[in-house]
């Protein structure tokens, strides 16, 4: 049977560039970099290679960058750790109602703790109003956070004049730039971001590997404690071949930016072209003109997302009906809702997402089984679109 892989947001395949520089820091050359003999003074060199890599790709200084297990971890460093630094400062903190999980959970734990935190509205596009986050800036805000792209409908938010308001008024700005990387120009110096959360497995590199920028001379709370490692400020042994793989997945994304956007960008308008076009009673949610450049967030009217996925799934194609990391729930997207979007139509949701290895001839397949398996739900749905709702 054929497989379809369309859910590059969710997770991507290890390039084989990247795999066979990973390799030898498994079995050959595994030193400690914490070690002063050779071997770890080796491990410790391809290290700082790795993080110069990651640091060119978002016009960063390698001293900016520091390792962490994955990018929910740097979402989780910077909340508590900016808590804990600054609480002698104030209490609240501003993201937005459409965050990845691992930034509304630890805004949700901070709440239990004392801290307030408001939760922006977005525009029916996904985008922030700046005027918004400004009208909600206390005396006693410490923080605003708020992705650079949405992990369910790909809008890109305007970090920049975002960023700009929070300078204005002295507050520290994070940005998720997990769905991001690789995907959308990035620059940190230009937006003016403070800190910024990465993830190796977003970029053909390998899972359980992310990062944190923060800017240089900006000190918050450590998150780990124990050793000395990453400058002292994030305890635990490296995943050296990790690290290494997250290194040279980097320095392919920065490569290759120009060809992999305008591939994953020509795949996902055919998708929605044809799906759009050949199927009734569809809709793409989020912003068209500031978008993830393959993400293809659809509502299908009168049937469920969950059937649709797993008949797909059934014919070997794989795709998502929200995000994967929240993709077992049964509540309605958070994201969807702060759109806007019925919660009935939004059970009725599928997210594809392209990549490097997508083909026309994928998109031909996934369309012409997703038309079959549409009609076929649609038949034995109780409702229809004369009736509606």
């Amino acid at each position: 049977m054929r497989q379809v892989y369309l859910d590059y947001s969710a997770t991507t395949p290890v390039k084989e560039e990247v795999l066979r520089e990973m390799i030898p820091y498994f079995t050959e050359h595994f030193g400690n970099p914490s070690s002063l003999y050779t071997m770890g003074l080796e491990s410790k060199e391809v290290l700082e290679q790795a993080r110069a890599r990651v640091a060119s790709l978002i016009g960063a200084q390698s001293g900016e960058i520091y390792f962490t297990g994955c990018g929910s971890e740097a979402d989780n460093w910077v909340v508590f750790g900016t808590a804990d630094a600054l609480k002698h400062k104030g209490n609240h903190i501003i993201t937005t109602k459409i965050e990845h999980h691992a930034m509304l959970h630890s805004c949700n734990f901070l709440e239990k703790q004392g801290f307030a935190v408001t939760y922006l509205d977005v525009e029916p596009d996904g985008t922030v109003n700046p005027q918004k986050l400004e009208e909600a800036i206390r005396d006693d805000t410490i923080l605003i956070s708020i992705m650079l792209v949405n992990n369910e409908v790909g809008t890109v938010e305007p970090v920049e004049a975002l960023s700009a308001i929070a300078k204005k008024h002295g507050i520290l700005f994070h940005t998720d730039g997990v769905q991001a990387l690789g995907n959308v120009p990035i620059d940190v110096k230009k937006m003016g971001v403070d800190m910024m959360s990465l993830s190796a497995h977003k970029i053909y590199g390998p899972k359980g590997v992310g990062a944190l920028y923060v800017r240089k001379g900006l000190r918050i709370s450590n998150y780990l404690y124990g050793g000395a490692q990453e400058a002292g400020r994030r305890a635990g042994t490296e995943n050296l071949a990790g690290i290494v793989g997250f290194g040279k997945a980097a320095q392919l994304a920065e490569k290759n930016f120009e060809r992999h956007v305008s591939h994953c960008r020509e795949m996902r308008d055919y998708l929605i072209e044809r799906i759009t076009s050949e199927i009734p009673d569809v809709f793409v949610n989020g912003s068209m003109k500031h978008r993830h450049p393959g993400n293809a967030n659809i509502t299908f009217k009168y049937i469920e997302g969950e059937s649709i996925l797993l008949l797909l799934d059934s014919k070997g194609i794989s795709v998502s009906t929200g995000s994967a990391c929240s993709s077992k729930s049964l509540e309605p997207s958070h994201v969807l809702t702060a759109l806007g979007v019925p919660v009935e139509m939004i059970h009725g949701t599928v997210r594809f997402t392209t990549g490097d290895f997508t083909t026309r001839e994928d998109i031909d397949y996934t369309v012409d089984q997703l038309k079959e398996i549409v009609s076929k739900l649609r038949e034995l749905s109780p409702v229809n679109g004369e009736k509606g709702w």
